[in-house]
């Protein structure tokens, strides 16, 4: 094998990984939210479940990406771990489409795809049009790169060397480790079964060894789900030890199979899988090494998924003995920590299929939490007021730095999705959910302003005058339904938005009322002087909690528009 031969096969292993990654950011600009809506509600089922699973992955072609969605619907709350399972059943199956469609060498036809590709992406301006031409360009790129891997491989045929290599993968164990170190390493079991099928296709590996590194490829697809569940919570960790039971049940069972049964035979070079779906499956699909591949490929998945499928619920039991709950994990004291978002450190710098319509989810559900912390510290701030209480300090200024912290975790995950995002309707909703996250922190911090009063209040001896200390506890009044407003799960619409802007409006007016009622306490010599500044920083920081309010309903407004 020369110089040329190595550049032809990384050149085809580049175009092949390039163009599934195509095809992935063509669909998740095309449809990423509306595959998100359609996992969220056909998932109670469990064959409903397994065909979901299996025709949105058969669309994308990555289970990976599938799994990956689910971890984060299981992640925000939105899906629990038994419908999880079906999913993940359903995505191993729809993995196998590109190992079917190599088999059925639709390859011939990939330079008609690329050209119809990249001539909508060029020349056509509607965007849903050039999405589509991005994907069929990456089906075409796709079959280009395998198609250059399979005849850059043909020279290994008469390498002593790596022949001998590739023998050695007839050992169960060394043949599925192999085929999980490249899989976890490249991070698509559709990649690296069609690397496999070039091989095979090629002349350099056997049936005999490329059915063990197959099941390893199946567990090797794992750790994406793996490197997404860092970072989340237990039920979201729990979704990938299933994704990896399923794949290390299913290798066990095949693999003591094909050793011990005569289930697959080869007559003449061609595979035979008896039974049902062995017969059918090698009347559709040609004899050829790829084909034989793609054959016991699908096989694996779907009779793993019929045997496991009414076990579903018992595997969701099992994940949660392999991994209990913690109390700690639902208290709120104790080291800081994101709820629902994975820290950007561990959510990789990669994309992928969903991502965003996921993170819209998990963001709405942290930056409720940090909300309500901001809610907590308004009603303190101003109850230390009326009460002259200091004691309430340490309180409100722990919450005011969770506040800070989740404001900056947010803000630093969503500066990531951005950059990588891929959908103009998912990333204006981020983009909102970026704006609402500061708006959010500076609540927090007039909350701060607030409780801190105390110490002037208490240091200087300074007291309130009755008249004050009503207006304070209406000001206490408005201020939390402000903010609880905010709170309503179904905030955004347009008649919601009318309430909250009537109510900051009403803040707008005590306000001035208040400094009216201020100014004559001022001339009648009622209050201090020192009670004059304290209660007029007072008024400011009340007005500026409104003004937040607002800001973050007119965003929810977009964000919800968008969406919807």
């Amino acid at each position: 094998m020369g110089i040329t031969d190595i550049l032809a096969l990384l050149g085809g292993l580049a175009l092949f990984l390039h163009g599934m990654q195509m095809m992935s950011s063509g669909l998740e600009a095309a449809a990423g939210n509306r595959m998100k809506n359609i996992l969220e509600k056909l998932t109670a089922n469990r064959f409903l479940g397994v065909l979901v699973g299996a025709a949105i992955t058969a669309v994308i072609q990555s289970s990976s990406a599938t799994t990956v969605m689910v971890v984060g619907f299981v992640n925000a709350g939105m899906m629990t771990l038994n419908q999880a399972v079906w999913i993940i059943m359903g995505a191993n199956i729809g993995t196998t489409v590109t190992g079917l469609l190599i088999a059925l060498d639709v390859g011939e036809l990939a330079p008609f795809f690329a050209f119809i590709g990249v001539a909508l992406m060029v020349f056509v301006k509607d965007p849903k049009l050039q999405h589509i031409g991005q994907i069929l360009a990456g089906l075409g790129v796709l079959f280009l790169g395998m198609g250059m891997m399979s005849d850059a491989m043909v020279p290994l045929r008469e390498s002593e060397s790596f022949i001998s290599l590739m023998s050695t993968f007839s050992n169960p164990i060394l043949g599925i480790l192999a085929g999980a170190g490249f899989t976890a390493i490249i991070q698509s079991s559709s990649a690296s079964v069609g690397i496999l099928q070039a091989l095979a296709n090629s002349g350099v590996i056997g049936l005999s060894s490329a059915v063990f590194v197959l099941f390893g490829q199946n567990i090797g697809t794992c750790i994406t789900a793996v490197l997404a569940s860092i970072g989340t919570n237990r039920n979201a960790k729990r979704t990938t030890i299933i994704h990896l039971m399923f794949n290390i049940i299913g290798t066990i069972i095949f693999t003591i199979l094909f050793l011990l049964f005569p289930i697959a035979l080869v007559i003449d070079g061609t595979l035979v899988l008896q039974g049902g779906l062995g017969s059918f499956l090698s009347n559709v699909l040609p004899g050829t090494p790829a084909g034989q591949i793609a054959l016991v490929h699908t096989s694996f998945n779907i009779l793993t998924t019929l045997l496991l499928l009414p076990l579903g619920n018992y595997l969701a039991k099992l994940t949660v003995r392999i991994l209990p709950e913690h109390v700690q994990e639902h208290e709120e004291g104790g080291t800081m920590r994101l709820e629902y978002l994975a820290p950007v450190s561990a959510s990789g710098k990669e994309g992928g299929l969903g991502l965003s319509a996921i993170v819209v989810d998990q963001l709405r559900n942290e930056l409720h939490r940090m909300l309500d912390m901001a809610r907590d510290n308004v009603e303190a701030g101003f109850e230390a007021v009326l009460a002259r209480d200091p004691g309430k300090l340490e309180d409100v200024e722990q919450r005011e730095e969770y506040i800070d912290f989740l404001n900056r975790e947010i803000s630093r995950y969503v500066s990531h999705l951005i950059s990588i995002e891929t959908n103009e309707q998912d990333s204006r909703v981020v983009s909102s959910f970026f704006t609402i996250s500061g708006n959010i922190e500076r609540i927090g911090d007039h909350a701060d302003n607030l409780a801190g009063y105390t110490k002037m209040l208490v240091a200087k001896n300074i007291k309130l005058s009755p008249i004050a200390q009503k207006e304070v506890e209406k000001m206490r009044d408005v201020s939390l339904e402000a903010v609880t407003t905010l709170l309503d799960r179904q905030a955004g619409g347009p008649e919601w938005l009318v309430d909250v802007a009537q109510i900051e409006q009403k803040i707008d007016d005590m306000t001035d009322e208040y400094r009216r009622s201020q100014l004559i306490r001022m001339r009648d010599g009622v209050c201090s002087d020192e009670a004059c500044i304290l209660y007029s920083e007072l008024l400011t920081d009340f007005e500026r909690i409104g003004d937040h309010v607002l800001n973050i309903a007119q965003e929810l407004t977009k964000a919800r528009t968008s969406l919807y």
